[in-house]
Parts: C-alpha cells; sequence; structure tokens
C-alpha cells in the first residue's frame, strides 16, 4: 500500500498538527504534501519527514503572511501529483482536501472543519489575523470564487472522517456529504491529577490569542470578579488583549511542552468561551480532572455533563461568564468522574481505530474497482467511531 499524506501548511503547532503527528506514526514511510512549510515555526515537528510543498512556498512574506494568498492556493493544492499514490489521506480544514488524484486512487479526508472564513463571516476572518484596512476591503470579492472551488473541491473527496458531530453536521451543510466521526487524538496520559492541597486559586486558559477564543470576554468577566486568571499562548491578539487586563489577568505566553500539565492540574477551573470545531484544550482540562466553565455551543457540548464535569453560559458575553463563575463551586465536581470522561480520547485509541478504518476503506474501494457493480455504504449517517468501533 502506497500511501500519502496531505495537510494544509505547517506554519504552527496545534490540534490540526497533533492529528498529522499521529498518521505519520502509523505510516512512518508516508511523505508529507503541503502548501507551505515554516521549519522554524515548527521547531523540529517532523524533523526528517520527506516534506513537499508548492510553488507559494517561495513567494515572498510566504511563510509569515500565508493567509493573504488565499485566491493562489486552489491552484497550488492541485499541482501537486499523487498519480504513484494508493491511497492519499488530507487532513483538512481550507484547501487540502481539493487535491486531484485518479479514479484508481483513494482519497479519505479527515476534515478538521469546512473552510469557516468562506462559509461564515469573512469579516470575522480579516479580523482574527489582522489584515490591513485595505486586505479586509478586498477579502469579501474573493470569497465567492473560492466559495464555488471549495464546494466543486468537495466532491473529490471518496470518504470523509470529521472530527466531531458539530463538524459533521457542517460537512452535510455546506457540502452536502456524510462523515464518519472519529475524534481526534489526545496525549490524555500526559495529564494528571493534582492532590486537593496542590491545588492554586487560579483560573486557566489556553490557546491561541485570536478573536474567535473570546479571551476579551473572559478577560472583561475577570477584571470585574477581581480573580486571577492565567492565559497560556500567543497570538495576533496579544498585545490588543494586554490593554484590557486588569491586576488578575496573567499572560505566560507559550509555556514548555512539559510544564503545562501542572498549569492544568493546579487550577480551579478551566474557562472555555469560544464555539469550537473540537476544543483539545477543553480535553486535556478534562484529563486533569479539573470542571469547565464553557460556553454552550460547537464540540463541548458531545463531552462536557452539565453539574458533573462543569458548568455551561449560554451568551457569550462577560456578564454570562461573570454569573457562571460567581456560582461555580470546584469542590462539587469529582475529578476521577471528569478525568475518565477524557481517557476515550486517547492517542493510541485513535491510531489504532485509523488504522482499521483505512484497511477496510481500501480493501472495498479495491474491490469496487475490480467490480464497479459492487455497493458499499459509505460513512453511514449515524455511526461513531470515536470510541475505538462502530457504534450507532
Amino acid at each position: 500500500m502506497k500511501i500519502a499524506l496531505v495537510h494544509d501548511y505547517l506554519v504552527q503547532y496545534g490540534g490540526a498538527e497533533r492529528v498529522l503527528q499521529a498518521f505519520t506514526e502509523l505510516f512512518p514511510y508516508a511523505p508529507i504534501y503541503t502548501l507551505i512549510h515554516d521549519e522554524r515555526a515548527m521547531r523540529g515537528q517532523f524533523e526528517g519527514k520527506r516534506i513537499y510543498t508548492s510553488f507559494l512556498q517561495d513567494l515572498p512574506f510566504s511563510r509569515k503572511r500565508h493567509r493573504f494568498f488565499p485566491p493562489l492556493m486552489p491552484l497550488a493544492i492541485e499541482e501537486f501529483d499523487f498519480s504513484q499514490y494508493d491511497i492519499v489521506l488530507s487532513d483538512s480544514s481550507s484547501y487540502a482536501k481539493g487535491i486531484i488524484t485518479r479514479p484508481e486512487t483513494l482519497h479519505i479526508c479527515y476534515m478538521h472543519t469546512p473552510m469557516r472564513y468562506a462559509w461564515d463571516d469573512c469579516q470575522k476572518y480579516t479580523q482574527d489575523f489582522g489584515f490591513p484596512n485595505l486586505i479586509k476591503k478586498l477579502v469579501p470579492f474573493f470569497m465567492s470564487p473560492i466559495r464555488i472551488w471549495d464546494k466543486a473541491s468537495a466532491d473529490r473527496v471518496d470518504r470523509y472522517l470529521a472530527n466531531s458531530q458539530f463538524v459533521k453536521k457542517r460537512i452535510a451543510k455546506y457540502y452536502r456529504k456524510d462523515a464518519l466521526v472519529i475524534h481526534p487524538p489526545v496525549n490524555v496520559n500526559q495529564f494528571f491529577i493534582a492532590k486537593p492541597e496542590e491545588r492554586q486559586d487560579y483560573f486557566l486558559m489556553v490557546g491561541r490569542l485570536i478573536a474567535y477564543k473570546r479571551h476579551d470576554i473572559a478577560i472583561e468577566a475577570f477584571n470585574r470578579l477581581k480573580l486571577p486568571l492565567k492565559i497560556i499562548g500567543r497570538g495576533p491578539e496579544m498585545k490588543r488583549l494586554k490593554k484590557l487586563a486588569g491586576p488578575t489577568i496573567e499572560f505566560l505566553g507559550r509555556v514548555p511542552e512539559e510544564d503545562l500539565p501542572r498549569y492544568y492540574a493546579e487550577c480551579r477551573g478551566f474557562v472555555f468561551p469560544q464555539e469550537e470545531d473540537f476544543g483539545i484544550v477543553a480535553i486535556e482540562a478534562m484529563a486533569s480532572g479539573r470542571p469547565l466553565i464553557a460556553y454552550r455551543g460547537g464540540d463541548i457540548v458531545e463531552h462536557m455533563e452539565e453539574g458533573k464535569m462543569g458548568v455551561y453560559f449560554d451568551t457569550q458575553t462577560a456578564e454570562a461568564i461573570v454569573s457562571a463563575v460567581t456560582t461555580f463551586d470546584e469542590k462539587r465536581f469529582d475529578p476521577e468522574y471528569i478525568r475518565s470522561k477524557a481517557l476515550r480520547f486517547d492517542k493510541e485509541q485513535f491510531k489504532a481505530t485509523m488504522k482499521d478504518y483505512v484497511e477496510q476503506a481500501l480493501k472495498e474501494h479495491l474491490d469496487k474497482c475490480q467490480n464497479p457493480n459492487v455497493k458499499y455504504q459509505n460513512n453511514t449517517s449515524n455511526q461513531d467511531v470515536s470510541k475505538g468501533g462502530l457504534s450507532h
């Protein structure tokens, strides 16, 4: 079985890159195709792997300003040649799914989300990434052709996998395609439950400092509450958020990977005000036995039981967070129970599930190529393999 991996761009290490990392462990000899690769930003991740990039790699500023080049990305992803492969496994939140393969090649796409800035608010996209005013005015003119390409390229995928039920619904909405849910991997064994006497008085947020994560309303809430909030992460919103922050807000920037579990384990509660396709940081907090204060939206509602694992608030406002924190009592929650609900996202379980799925999908695909009259039920609508097997 000759296999290739495709990823949108390697310019930061986040949740999508963790999925790619698991794929490279499953298929260690598979090359990686990506639009842009910033080795410095990746800090040694995927070192030693065969990585093929597009012509965008050589354009000025492409590694730091890759979001300035949406009109060129469809052309760039389509230039890759996959004619020598039996199977291509893409993981995509934008362009990777748009590769062109021959009929004999099976293309499986693990989708993190349909292209958000094409189908959701493109003005929010320009705000999130700090575009100059001229670019902000031009972006909407590019969105219509990009949406047309995005919908057309969605038909090139043979099988879709979704990282959550939330994304599965978005795939059905925008692409009219079905998807099987396999939740992404989390290194749950990296995290631990702290002893009660080791816990501190602070609340915690972890993640890139970009607008949709809604650090702003959390900061406003904790300013009013005069309670300590530690924020781990960096991003384009850093400067603006620091201006909003009062004396109880502490920005820790990027912390070493080995220190992160301690911050989770020792916090009073984890604050999660954003709508996410799949919130890996929320699962990490759960693996640390810490209760959540979460916005009732996106993927988190699939995983957090209200009253047993944390509390929800229903609007993305500082007032709603203040109300939730005021009634929050971490002593009401059982850390062992919270952690138990995170263990099903174990990385090794993800790899085993993916391996079985890919092998079975390829077998069915080859059978179908040899006998076109054979029909298989592809990605049935009510299946979810997130627990290591098919469930209805």
